[in-house]
């Protein structure tokens, strides 16, 4: 008992720390930031997962306005044929169509060809 006392005398702190409210409070705090299963460090990492989820929701939601948007577009037929012609090179009966590629452009295409391989 000697020991503690000398050591109170020395460092006041220690009487303060040695105060089973301050023992409980802290063995308190201790649980609840790390131990719990709602600690502090879990909802971090849940909030974080709660943001990237909002963000997705938020891309998703344009990607669907946009995609409403062509769809009121493609209920006109000549929009349709359009969209056709540019996205999967279709050709009425009575035509032929022709894809010219210049040079540079095969350049290119075969310089990124060579550097995968």
């Amino acid at each position: 008992m000697g020991l503690f006392k000398n050591l109170t005398e020395t460092y006041p702190i220690l009487k303060i720390l040695g105060n089973r409210y301050v023992i409980v409070l802290v063995f308190f705090t201790v649980w609840m930031v790390f131990v719990d299963n709602t600690s502090y460090l879990d909802s971090r990492i849940l909030d974080k997962q709660i943001d990237a989820l909002e963000d997705n929701k938020k891309y998703y939601q344009d990607e669907i306005r946009k995609d409403e948007e062509n769809i009121k577009l493609l209920k006109n037929p000549d929009q349709i044929e359009k969209y056709a012609r540019e996205k999967y090179y279709m050709k009425r009966d009575s035509e032929d169509i022709y894809i010219i590629e210049f040079e540079g452009d095969s350049i290119k295409e075969e310089q990124s060809k060579s550097k995968s391989l």
